[in-house]
């Protein structure tokens, strides 16, 4: 029970990564609380697991994380240990000249902005607690060039940058912050990925998979549990003195050129 006694919140937690990091905590015995902008995907966790307090909020709207928090504070007893900042989306795939500003804008609300309101509330909790972790989801995409996904490689960059320069801002006060950088992930929304980008290069799914695959050098996909047991990992006690890192789980990525 590695992580019992402590209260989480994981955003964009009804699916994914998200849900998986959820009930990993919960197996190890946090209080979580999810939220996620699908009121359906709410619904159905609110169906099948009781045990994860979940909600419907958009973290990219500060009214909606304002009221967020408040719930999680209560659920908590005015404690917050954990936040793990996951909701992100994939953002467009095409060339730099014909993404629009809104997919732009877009992309950086959901991925940097929500991370930045969620983070900023967390700090009044941990800040007097003078403790904490925070898990920022980056990707392999903000370690490397990633061409026709420029506005979500930009913004996976900032993540990072913000993880490592929060990290140093916050750490005297017992407060750690890391970045997790997931590779290709099995699973629904990297299948949605794999279409648009097949599509956009002319190219079929399975020739997008398999250049994805051979551009690791496990050469394999990894899997939400995976992501699930790093966080798991730099949220314990087992993690106490990992901070300001960008944690790659991803087979060893070697590169996302995947122009033809």
């Amino acid at each position: 029970m590695e992580l019992f006694g402590k209260t989480a919140l994981v955003t964009g937690g009804g699916s994914g990564i998200g849900l998986a990091i959820a009930k990993k905590f919960v197996s190890e015995g946090a209080v979580v609380c999810v939220c996620d902008r699908d009121e359906k995907l709410v619904k159905e966790l609110q169906n099948t697991d009781p045990n994860i307090v979940s909600v419907v909020a958009d973290v990219g709207v500060e009214s909606d994380v304002d009221e967020l928090f408040d719930l999680v504070l209560e659920t908590g007893n005015g404690q917050l240990d954990i936040l793990v900042n996951n909701a992100g989306i994939a953002g467009p795939n095409a060339p730099m000249e014909t993404t629009t500003l809104s997919d732009w804008e877009a992309t950086l609300r959901v991925n940097v902005i929500s991370t930045f309101l969620c983070t900023r509330r967390a700090l009044e909790t941990m800040k007097k607690q003078k403790s904490g972790s925070i898990v920022n989801l980056s990707s392999t995409a903000g370690t490397h060039g990633y061409p026709l996904r420029t506005p979500y490689a930009s913004a996976k960059w900032a993540v990072v940058g913000m993880t490592k320069s929060l990290a140093m801002e916050v750490g005297h006060c017992g407060i750690r912050v890391n970045a997790i950088c997931p590779g290709s992930v099995s699973g629904p929304r990297m299948n949605r990925v794999m279409t648009a980008e097949a599509k956009t290069r002319n190219l079929s799914e399975k020739q997008i998979y398999d250049q994805l695959v051979s551009q690791t050098s496990l050469k394999t996909f990894v899997e939400v549990e995976d992501i699930a047991e790093m966080a798991l990992f730099v949220c314990s006690e087992r993690g106490a003195r990992i901070s300001g890192q960008a944690l790659a789980v991803d087979g060893h990525t070697e590169s996302l050129s995947l122009l033809t």
